[in-house]
């Protein structure tokens, strides 16, 4: 008896494992044969409703919502995953679930491009302008607005497609752990440097050439978290002989092993990681989809996101970036402890996800209460090393994995070099833009070929489709741009400009106005920039030509400067008013393809010390002429990208017209040397600046003077503190404007320049500290040194030796510039002035150098004050009441005095001038005799005006330059309650009355508006 017990426990001990060895390969065969076990389970009943080469539309049980109207949704995949992501099993799938809640789903079915016409060419933009169509025949289907929604890639679309339709029958949007913030966290805390960098290369490089297939997209996916891969597959086998343990799960597994991936478009993906990684444009503004430039920040649809704790792909830095992407928009989250599938897959998203989604769809529709798990979404700043997703969470979530696949060292090895690429990625990514630039300039000789034109083309060749400029919401690319160009050659050449000769430019800042100055450049030709409205018989009586390009606005006066004039742009419907008798050609009715070329063109001839333009300065003279080399373009746009670290996710919004140097020099020629994008603008108005740089995604905004007054000074200015600007460049900023726009444009910064149209020299305020430096001289730029000067002699100071005293610190002196061996000097040249042999070129500028290297602007040689005491420079006095937070503008002139005045006078004038300061004020503020006399009491009493009045308005010149012009032709200030005096005994300012007038200064009145 006790033998068959034995027997009988061995017995069972042996059938046991071999039942779960037999049902192993039971399930084990079916797996193989079948690519996973049988659930029957079916999916949910759907109709295609539609079917278009983009897509497919499905109706979620069709026959029920026909007969009774429930409000719809429409959920839209990403590009890799199949549209069965909604309906992975009945009843934990969300058709399911949303239908149960009393919903209408719909999902949008992309198929995948290898198995569709055309489909491995599919962009981007047809994808989100094949959600814009979807939406159209929901609304028209069910006459209800629609609630959009989208998982990962396929959120971000719908974000894009509410912007590209401005919101248009949309009742809301619903989102699923889609990042916006894209470079905020990263998957796997890549370095945001390194991510563009590798991103661009895979846009330009992979992608044109490669498509990714469905077994590609999965093995990414999975190899985002190979832990977890490696876990469940483990789990799996190890469950194999427990069938019924593993229906449950089987669907999913089975979705996200095989079924769940489908191929995408190389195309598609290239124009991705180009706007949306590289660029950022989510955030930033200014992404294109079929031509329109779209911004998130105009949205005002009602926003839930769903936030996984422990996503990594989807990180709740970037996903939250939408907050401040769309700041008019009602933005509502959902946090859940899920990773990126677990989303809009599994128990969690049966449980909570889907669950919440319906109730937020209903609470908007008016059919049920606010979901408690919504909660209104905030946006806190963050250091870089932040991803959003807690160590906490990452921990819980993933502890098991890593103690299952031992990979915790390989992850502590991989957070310790994230760290050091993070310590070196500022440095790195700097010297990456940097280096070769700088290098270039290095390299150049008087020989090098080097121009406008052919910078142009050079970005052509490498990016053919690469964003170069925008205007009126549109999107020229480098080819189109380059075919323009080419286009307008053929015109002026049968037009009989040739090589050198000097053609004028009289056009309003658009792109045939570009197109022609760089088509100028192409031949070798010389741009002589007219400024529409100057004085220009002063500017032709400098420099002689004869043959003017002109817009249809211009044509007129055109006329009457030129015998030859040629009419370029303005627009399909257009009308040239043209003068009887005038010889005038209309470039556009010109066939370029009739045009032959002779055998002397060559394609961008310019060579370095070469004249390239001609741009002129407004004087008291009339306009004066400087004469610009290719090597003086190309130091300023090599030097402008190199000190703004521009870069292809900049885009520069060029406010400065393109006959002024910000415009040409700055503005367009930075952005072409940094390949960023060119934003040209119509001009300086309120509403259309908030809505460009808005829309077109601004990030550095270019400036001259006082521009930015008129900008601040709007109380509509509708922009919020998410803007994308980072920069303001430029020159000529008043040190309180330059306050204001820093404090309005927060976190952006200023970087003011000198740049002298006489030599090479360019200085830069690179750190912004010092508001109101000038800077330091740029890498490759002009040598410069500051020689000792006498402003009311106009003679350099000499030693004994004769030669000029070169300037301590914080003394004032005359700029210098070097002249390099690159380019022609086309100024007066100074030889012998520090030491035999030496050559320098003069500005017509006065500067100090302060203890640390920086160079402030003093005065031009022109406008100082020759007062009896001696020289009265003007820019110190501008600067010290800009930092009086109510004056808006300031201007300081001398007023001659009559001769022989009483010997009792503090000063004897005799013919010399009285120094005063004219000042308009904000709104209705007004200022004080104490306000006036704080103000200057940083100025020695030798420098402080003699007289400082309140204006109703200062003019600004053409170029925005406050103009004293005016005010000097009035002489004295008429006393007023708005007039001051300086006491120099009493070392404060007192009210300008008619008796101290009498006594101190002429007394001859004349009238302001004081």
């Amino acid at each position: 008896m006790q033998e068959l017990t034995v027997v009988g426990l061995n017995a069972d001990a042996v059938r046991g494992p071999l039942r779960r060895a037999i049902a192993t390969a039971q399930n084990g065969l079916e797996v193989i044969r079948l690519g996973g076990l049988e659930t029957e389970v079916d999916p949910s009943p759907f109709k295609v409703v539609d079917r278009e080469p983009m897509y497919r539309l499905r109706r979620y049980f069709s026959d029920e919502s026909e007969h009774e109207s429930k409000p719809p949704v429409v959920l839209v995949p990403p590009m890799m995953v199949s549209a069965d992501v909604y309906d992975v099993t009945t009843d934990q799938g969300a058709v399911g679930i949303l239908h149960r809640m009393g919903l209408d789903p719909w999902v949008v079915d992309f198929g995948s491009p290898d198995t569709e016409e055309g489909g491995w060419g599919r962009t981007l933009a047809d994808h989100v302008v094949a959600i814009s169509e979807v939406i159209d025949k929901v609304h028209e289907h069910t006459g209800r607005d629609v609630h959009l929604g989208g998982y990962s890639q396929g959120g971000m679309f719908c974000y894009q497609a509410a912007a590209y339709r401005g919101g248009r029958n949309l009742a809301s949007l619903i989102t699923f752990g889609a990042p916006v913030d894209t470079l905020a966290a990263l998957p796997l805390g890549i370095p945001a440097g390194v991510a563009t960098r590798g991103a661009e290369f895979l846009a330009d490089h992979v992608f044109t050439r490669l498509a990714v297939s469905g077994w590609m997209a999965r093995t990414g996916f999975q190899l985002l978290d190979p832990a977890k891969t490696v876990r469940s597959r483990l789990d799996f086998l190890r469950q194999l002989h427990d069938r019924e343990a593993l229906l449950p799960r089987e669907p999913q597994r089975r979705f996200l092993a095989l079924d769940g991936w489908v191929a995408w478009s190389g195309p598609a993906v290239a124009e991705l990681l180009k706007q949306f990684v590289v660029h950022n444009r989510m955030m930033t503004g200014g992404f294109v989809i079929k031509d329109r430039l779209l911004t998130l920040s105009d949205l005002t649809v009602p926003v839930l996101a769903f936030v996984g704790e422990v996503d990594d792909i989807g990180q709740p830095l970037a996903v939250r970036g939408i907050r401040r992407a769309a700041p008019r928009a009602e933005i509502y989250e959902t946090t859940l402890r899920a990773g990126h599938f677990g989303l809009v897959v599994g128990s969690t998203a049966a449980s909570q996800t889907w669950p919440t989604t319906g109730e937020w769809i209903l609470w908007r529709e008016g059919l049920g209460e606010e979901p408690e798990n919504a909660h209104e979404m905030t946006y806190d700043e963050h250091p870089d090393t932040e991803s959003g997703v807690s160590v906490s969470n990452r921990l819980i979530h993933t502890a098991a994995s890593i103690a299952e696949v031992g990979v915790g060292v390989g992850r502590g090895l991989a957070a310790a070099a994230t760290g050091a690429v993070r310590g070196t990625r500022e440095m790195s990514t700097e010297a990456v833009r940097t280096l070769p630039r700088l290098a270039r300039l290095g390299q150049m000789q008087p020989h090098t070929t080097v121009s406008l034109g052919r910078l142009l083309a050079e970005q052509g060749r490498r990016s053919p489709a690469g964003e170069c400029f925008l205007f009126d919401d549109r999107v020229h690319t480098y080819e189109a741009v380059n075919a323009r160009i080419d286009n307008v050659v053929r015109g002026l050449i049968v037009s009989g400009v040739r090589p050198s000769a000097r053609i004028g430019v009289l056009m309003e800042t658009r792109p045939s106005a570009l197109a022609a100055i760089a088509a100028l450049s192409r031949i070798g030709a010389v741009a002589v920039l007219l400024p529409p409205g100057g004085d220009l018989d002063s500017a032709l009586r400098a420099v002689d030509v004869d043959t003017v390009i002109a817009d249809p606005e211009n044509v007129q006066t055109a006329t009457h400067l030129a015998a030859n004039v040629l009419v370029l742009g303005g627009g399909d419907a257009r009308e040239l008013d043209v003068p009887e008798g005038s010889d005038v050609v209309d470039l556009e009715a010109i066939d370029p393809l009739s045009v032959r070329l002779p055998a002397w063109f060559e394609p961008d001839p310019g060579r370095a010390r070469e004249l390239a333009l001609v741009m002129f300065t407004a004087t008291d003279r009339g306009l004066e002429p400087r004469f610009i080399t290719n090597h003086r373009w190309a130091l300023s746009a090599y030097g402008t990208a190199t000190a703004a670290a521009l870069g292809a996710g900049d885009t520069v919004y060029c406010l400065a017209p393109l006959h002024h140097s910000a415009g040409l020099l700055v503005s367009v020629g930075g952005a072409l040397a940094g390949g960023s994008r060119i934003a040209l603008s119509r001009g300086l108005d309120p509403t259309r600046f908030a809505g460009e740089v808005a829309r077109y995604g601004v990030t550095v905004i270019s400036y001259t003077w006082a521009m930015m007054q008129a900008i601040l000074d709007d109380d509509n200015l509708d922009l919020d503190r998410s803007h994308p600007v980072r920069l303001f460049i430029g020159s000529g900023m008043p040190v309180g404007l330059w306050k204001r726009t820093l404090e309005r444009f927060a976190p952006a910064r200023v970087l003011e320049f000198y740049a002298s149209t006489e030599n090479d020299v360019i200085l830069a305020n690179v750190a912004g500290t010092k508001i109101g430096s000038k800077g330091r001289p740029l890498p490759g730029s002009a040598r410069v040194a500051l020689a000792a000067y006498d402003p009311l002699t106009g003679r350099l100071d000499e030693d004994e030796n004769g030669f000029v005293r070169v300037c301590k610190d914080n003394e004032i002196g005359l700029l210098l510039g070097r002249p390099g061996s690159d380019g022609e000097v086309t100024s007066p040249l100074m030889r012998g002035v520090f030491e035999p042999g030496d050559s320098w070129v003069p500005t017509e500028n006065l500067f100090r150098r302060d203890e640390d290297g920086d160079y402030w602007l003093v005065d031009r040689k022109d406008t100082v004050v020759k007062a009896a005491r001696g020289p009265v420079f003007t820019q110190p006095i501008i600067d010290a009441f800009g930092e009086v937070d109510d004056v808006e503008s300031v201007v300081v002139y001398g007023v001659e005095s009559a001769a022989g005045r009483s010997p009792s006078r503090r000063f004897d004038y005799g013919a010399d001038e009285i120094a005063v300061c004219g000042i308009s004020v904000r709104g209705n503020t007004s200022l004080s005799a104490r306000t006036v006399t704080d103000a200057v009491a940083v100025l020695l009493p030798s420098q402080r005006p003699d007289i400082v009045h309140v204006v109703d308005r200062i003019p600004l010149g053409r170029a925005y330059r406050p103009r004293a012009s005016d005010l000097q032709k009035l002489g004295i200030p008429t006393p007023s309650s708005r007039t001051w005096f300086y006491d120099a005994e009493a070392g404060a300012y007192r009210r300008l009355t008619k008796a101290v007038v009498a006594e101190r200064f002429t007394p001859t009145l004349g009238t302001s508006d004081g």
